[in-house]
């Protein structure tokens, strides 16, 4: 599921500029934005993503690459004749830059009710002095 998009430098960040709606933005044509909502808890960074009607076993790609965590999904489309749709097919996508410190090789995924849990380690950072030795020149 590689799009010419992929290739273009700063790319992810467009899907995020479409989720909130700025002027002029618009989605590229046959690809989609996903809906998400995100924030941290006991040591954990948890980003959750509506994607109902698809299976995730086989429709669903979680990727993390140099702190971005990519998430891409496609819902194909029934070719029974319909009267109206408002359905949205295609290929969906959203990258978030995962906080500093995110344990990406440990992410998990859960999916229930449509909606897919996508959840990091952070280890919390230890607030305190530390002593730093003095090396002899």
């Amino acid at each position: 599921m590689t799009s010419m998009l992929e290739r273009l430098p700063g790319w992810p960040d467009v899907f995020g500029w479409m989720e909130t709606g700025l002027p002029g933005a618009q989605a590229a044509p046959g690809l989609h934005g996903i809906r998400v909502e995100d924030h941290f808890g006991d040591g954990t960074y948890v980003l959750r993503a509506e994607l109902p009607g698809v299976d995730p076993d086989k429709d669903v790609e979680i990727t993390v690459d140099e702190g971005l965590l990519t998430l891409r999904a496609e819902r194909t489309e029934q070719t029974t004749e319909k009267h109206r749709t408002e359905f949205r097919y295609g290929t969906f996508a959203r990258s978030v830059r995962l906080p500093a410190g995110a344990q990406g090789d440990e992410a998990t995924a859960d999916y229930k009710d449509g909606v897919l849990t996508i959840t990091v380690p952070v280890p919390e950072e230890k607030p305190g002095a530390r002593t730093i030795p003095v090396r002899h020149a």
